[in-house]
């Protein structure tokens, strides 16, 4: 196949695309791709992981899943969720890789087609999802395919997985982005008020009804409705509930008038629906209904590399966004289990910030309910005092480090101090003791 056939080819894609040969290099490129990159492309020459990465080596070798491997494994396209170096900074990409063959069936390349996820970020932004473990990157993919489509999506997951925000990334990343998000809070919502919520009422309708009031299902019209914690609905309100996702129809309390909505589904739940509809505590036709496309939202201990990032997060969005962690903090709080996930992490931080009494948060700040919950960590193993030839007094052990740490440390005292976690005023006169500088 002619370069120039494959040029038109990529041309004709509406997303940024490549075609790669089998050593990585780009042969053709659209417009939307060289867009996307400060890194200039010469064709031939320009290798994929060096535009989109500004890496000397393939993914695989720099801890990334190539989604290139895969392809000459299996012969079938593949995906996979990367960061890439975009010119607007680290930018998640979802990547959608086709192996591409001649007449005879032999290999000859890779078209790459490039899907920019919006709703995350590598960085600490409001209302974006947060993360760069492999298990956040697994979950962005999901999110991604489903938000482009209309389908049913029932998110599942321990209560504190943040699924509130998944559900609004859905949304922002859909065709309805600009229609409402509607939250109907299912555990909150008092049974007898459920329907009026939901539906609406007539003046007159029940004692309280003093005026006519729209319903939320109305409200959405052309947006997102979003049923948190859907577990919890009665069960005589599932068959409504049923009725109306079925038909996109509903009648007010106290009338006797069909109206119509446009909506798009998506729920929520941290219990077990299916074991719910064993036991008939759920109904079976609304399960399948509303979990069309399920996807499990992994736990915070799955996601040990988000932790410091998350925490960071929560303390530059909070009152005490002057403060900051040393680095043994934030070590400390990536080796706790967290059984209340997202949302207990985010109560240490605020916790920690408070007790906090200078502006660096120790490890010694950091308050945890449940210390059985502190995960074993090789770092902080027991010494082998077998091993220990010489005893020292504490004193001179604290000597010895310092002026080990002085002749090695390249940058400030305030530096270092954040580095041991202790206060630079506490580091300034240990020093002073020992007679010790870091000035050169």
């Amino acid at each position: 196949m002619a370069n120039s056939v494959i040029q038109g080819l990529i041309n004709i894609i509406d997303k940024p695309a490549i075609f790669i040969d089998l050593n990585y290099a780009i042969v053709a490129v659209n417009n939307a791709y060289r867009d996307t990159y400060q890194t200039p492309i010469e064709l031939g020459k320009s290798t994929c992981f060096a535009i989109s990465h500004k890496a000397n080596k393939p993914c695989d070798q720099m801890g990334e899943a190539c989604p290139m491997l895969e392809c000459k494994k299996t012969n079938k396209p593949t995906s996979v969720v990367h960061i890439h170096d975009t010119h607007l900074g680290k930018q998640y990409c979802d990547i959608v890789m086709k192996p591409i063959f001649d007449e005879n069936d032999v290999l000859m390349g890779f078209v790459e087609i490039l899907d920019k996820i919006d709703f995350a970020s590598v960085k600490a932004q409001k209302n974006k999802m947060l993360g760069q473990s492999d298990a956040f990157k697994a979950l962005l993919n999901k999110v991604n395919r489903a938000a482009k489509t209309e389908i049913s999506v029932l998110l599942q997951g321990e209560t504190g997985t943040g699924k509130e925000l998944v559900a609004r990334a859905l949304h922002d990343a859909s065709r309805r982005k600009e229609k409402p998000f509607i939250v109907i809070e299912c555990s909150g919502l008092p049974e007898q008020l459920f329907e009026s919520e939901l539906f609406g009422h007539e003046k007159g309708a029940f004692t309280g009804a003093t005026s006519q009031k729209k319903g939320l299902v109305e409200i959405v019209e052309g947006g997102t409705l979003f049923f948190d914690e859907i577990g919890d609905v009665p069960l005589n309100m599932q068959v409504k509930l049923l009725r109306l996702i079925e038909t996109q129809s509903f009648r007010a309390v106290g009338s006797l008038r069909q109206k119509r909505t446009d909506f798009r589904l998506v729920c929520a739940s941290h219990k077990n629906l299916l074991e719910m509809v064993e036991k008939g505590e759920f109904r079976k036709d609304l399960y399948y209904r509303i979990a069309t496309f399920p996807i499990n939202l992994p736990s915070l201990q799955s996601r040990q590399a988000d932790i410091a990032l998350l925490a960071k997060f929560f303390l530059k969005h909070s009152e005490f966004k002057d403060k900051h962690f040393s680095e043994a903090a934030l070590k400390r709080l990536s080796q706790y289990a967290y059984p209340g996930n997202i949302r207990e992490l985010k109560s240490i931080v605020l916790q920690a910030a408070i007790l906090a009494d200078d502006d660096v948060i120790y490890d010694t700040d950091i308050p945890f309910e449940n210390t059985a919950n502190l995960q074993p960590n090789a770092d902080l193993a027991q010494p082998n005092y077998d091993e220990v030839f010489e005893v020292l007094s504490l004193e001179q052990a604290e000597h010895t480090f310092l002026a080990k740490a002085v002749e090695h440390f390249q940058g400030s005292t305030e530096e270092l101090a954040l580095k041991l976690g202790v206060s630079s005023r506490t580091l300034y006169r240990k020093l002073t003791k020992y007679g010790l500088s870091l000035t050169k």
